[in-house]
């Protein structure tokens, strides 16, 4: 569960997509050399604490710990960790470094690959498959603006929506390699709104509670950030 250069965004769209409550991963601090910071989901949102590196001891809160043996060992024994805002979290479920692929995208890499009759290096995209999240959101219409209540589907660059959980085919696939930008929407007279911007549409969303809409913006903005670092990776290889 220690994921080394994992940021601070990407360890909560990791935690939030895939996690529960009570999971947690380690992961270099962002500010110093000698910190790390433990990302610990409880409930809806993630919290972040310090562990602070002294020689070869390990400093968690009060606590400090002569090896890193020992530091494990402590976590491994379910601590209750309670943050200066009163939040209580019990660490039930270390999130492992390497997560098994669903067997679901190697099908579909067949089947799409046999239809089109392109390579299945054409059409699996480069995308962490990792950052997946499904829930309801409130959409606004195109030609008539009524909202209506559709389930959302977000696996590798595609977001899907469907117009219930019980439907199999989407109404419609978003592909996020032509999305610039993903954003609170405070424009509308619903609270708790975001909008995903395209080229030939923005597409307005609203989500039950602002801790979901947030949600949805991180995770969203991380696939974002992915899809341009592929991109420029692919721009340096062909110019080289």
């Amino acid at each position: 569960w220690y994921h080394d250069n994992l940021t601070r965004h990407a360890a909560e769209a990791l935690l939030l997509s895939n996690g529960q409550d009570g999971s947690y991963l380690l992961r270099k601090s962002n500010e110093r050399e000698d910190l790390y910071s433990l990302s610990v989901r409880g409930k809806d949102s993630v919290k972040h604490f310090h562990i602070e590196h002294i020689g070869t001891s390990f400093k968690f809160g009060f606590n400090e710990f002569s090896s890193l043996k020992e530091l494990v060992m402590h976590f491994a024994n379910q601590p209750l960790i309670g943050s200066e805002t009163g939040t209580l979290i019990v660490l039930k479920h270390p999130y492992p470094r390497k997560v098994e692929e669903p067997s679901i995208y190697e099908s579909v890499r067949v089947h799409t690959a046999m239809q089109t009759g392109r390579t299945e290096s054409d059409l699996v995209p480069n995308a962490p498959s990792l950052g997946t999240k499904e829930g309801y959101l409130i959409k606004q219409g195109k030609i008539v603006k009524n909202w209506k209540t559709r389930w959302f589907t977000l696996h590798r660059n595609e977001l899907k929506y469907f117009k219930d959980q019980t439907a199999t085919e989407p109404i419609r696939a978003l592909d996020l390699t032509e999305c610039s930008a993903v954003q609170f929407d405070y424009s509308q007279e619903r609270v708790n709104c975001f909008c995903l911007v395209f080229p030939l549409r923005t597409y307005y969303l609203c989500a039950k509670t602002g801790i979901e809409a947030d949600e949805w913006i991180k995770i969203l903005r991380w696939k974002l950030s992915q899809i341009r670092k592929q991109l420029e990776q692919r721009a340096t290889t062909l110019s080289s």
